[in-house]
C-alpha cells in the first residue's frame, strides 16, 4: 500500500521524484469514514510533506463526490481548508499541517474556543455550489440508513452473539419513529453551510499556535449551533479500557459555562445594533446548542454502523453505536416529554 501511495505522490509532486521510499516517514492510517497518512520526507524537500486522503470506497459519503471536491476546494481557496496539491476519483493530497489534533482538555481553554469560533464563523459565511437543499440530518438517514439496515439485518451473523443482541436493538435507529422523533428534536430555523463534525479531533493546533479545522466531508446545510453542540460530542468518551468494550461513555464536564463562551466568541464577528440584540441572538443560538447536544450520540450511532463490518480503527463499533444510539433515545424523551 504504502509504494502504490508513494508513487501517486510522486507522480503529483514533481520535485519528489528523484527521492526513494526510504527518504519518507509514513504515519498509521487513522480515520473514521476514509483513511488518512500523513508522509514526510527525512531529506530538505517541497513540500517536506503531505497529508494524503483515500476517497475511493466511500460508500457512507454523505455528497456526491463532484459537489464534495467543490466544497473542499472553495473551503481553501478561503484559506479554511488546507492548500490541495491534487484531488482525483481515488485520493485527495493536501498541504500537512505542523501540529497536534486538540485533545478534550483543550476545549476548556478560552483562547482555543475563541480561535474555533472565529474559523467556523468564517465557514458559515459560505455557500459552496451545488449544495444539496436537505438538512444534514435528512441526508444522513438517505445516506447511512439502508447501509445500517444490510448491516444490522444482513450481516448480523459477522458478530460475535453478544453483539447479535445488540444489533436487533439497534434496528429501531432507522424506523420511522426514530426517524420523526429526530425531526422533533431539530429546532426551526435558516440553515447554514456548517461543518457538521466538529469535535476536538478534527481541529488543529498548528505548532504557531493557529487553530485550523479539518476533516469536511459531511460539510452541508444545517442548523449552525449544531457545529457549536458537536465539539463537545467526544470530551465524554473514555477510550482504552482494560475490560470489553474498551470504552465507555461518561457524563459530560463541560456546561454552559463553555458553550456561553464559544457563542460570545463567535458573535464577536458579527455586526449588532443594540446589546439587546445580541443578547437575543446569544441566548437563541445557546438555547438551539443545548437542544442539539444529544444530536451529537444519534449522527455517531448511526455512522458507526456502516463502519461495523471492516473497520478502520480498532473499536467495537456495533457496542459504540449501541451505547451513542441509547443515549440518544433516553435523551429525546427527556426533550419531547
Amino acid at each position: 500500500m504504502k509504494a502504490e501511495i508513494f508513487r501517486q505522490c510522486q507522480q503529483v509532486l514533481p520535485q519528489w521524484s528523484g527521492f526513494s521510499i526510504g527518504d519518507f516517514e509514513f504515519d498509521d492510517p487513522k480515520g473514521f469514514s476514509s483513511f488518512t497518512m500523513g508522509i514526510r520526507c527525512k531529506r530538505p524537500a517541497t513540500p517536506p510533506a503531505v497529508l494524503y486522503r483515500q476517497l475511493e470506497g466511500k460508500e457512507n459519503a454523505i455528497l456526491d463526490f463532484e459537489t464534495e471536491k467543490q466544497v473542499f476546494l472553495t473551503l481553501g481557496e478561503n484559506d479554511i481548508a488546507a492548500h490541495c496539491h491534487y484531488y482525483g476519483d481515488c485520493c485527495r493530497i493536501e498541504s500537512f499541517y505542523q501540529g497536534r489534533t486538540l485533545v478534550g482538555d483543550d476545549l476548556f481553554q478560552a483562547e482555543n474556543l475563541r480561535q474555533i469560533a472565529d474559523q467556523l464563523y468564517r465557514l458559515h459565511q459560505l455557500r459552496p455550489a451545488g449544495l444539496p437543499p436537505q438538512p444534514f440530518f435528512e441526508m444522513m438517514q438517505a445516506k447511512w440508513g439502508p447501509i445500517a439496515r444490510r448491516v444490522l439485518e444482513q450481516e448480523i451473523d459477522r458478530f460475535p452473539e453478544n453483539e447479535r443482541d445488540m444489533c436487533r436493538e439497534l434496528r429501531a435507529i432507522y424506523s420511522q419513529e426514530t426517524i420523526d422523533q429526530v425531526n422533533r428534536c431539530v429546532p426551526d430555523g435558516e440553515l447554514t453551510f456548517c461543518h457538521n463534525d466538529t469535535y476536538h479531533g478534527n481541529i488543529m493546533k498548528l505548532d504557531s499556535g493557529e487553530i485550523r479545522l479539518l476533516d469536511f466531508e459531511f460539510s452541508c446545510l444545517n442548523h449552525k449551533a449544531y457545529d457549536f453542540a458537536n465539539l463537545f460530542a467526544e470530551t465524554v468518551m473514555r477510550h482504552q479500557l482494560p475490560d470489553y468494550p474498551y470504552f465507555n461513555i461518561v457524563e459530560p464536564e463541560f456546561g454552559g459555562r463553555e458553550l456561553g463562551w464559544l457563542i460570545d466568541f463567535y458573535l464577536d464577528n458579527a455586526s449588532f445594533h443594540n446589546r439587546r440584540q445580541r443578547q437575543e441572538e446569544f441566548d437563541k443560538l445557546l438555547g438551539q446548542t443545548k437542544r442539539l447536544l444529544i444530536m451529537s450520540d444519534y449522527k455517531y450511532a448511526l455512522a458507526a454502523l456502516p463502519l461495523a463490518v471492516e473497520p478502520i480503527q480498532k473499536i467495537r463499533f456495533i457496542p459504540y453505536a449501541y451505547q451513542r444510539f441509547k443515549k440518544f433515545q433516553a435523551a429525546s424523551e427527556r426533550l419531547l416529554a
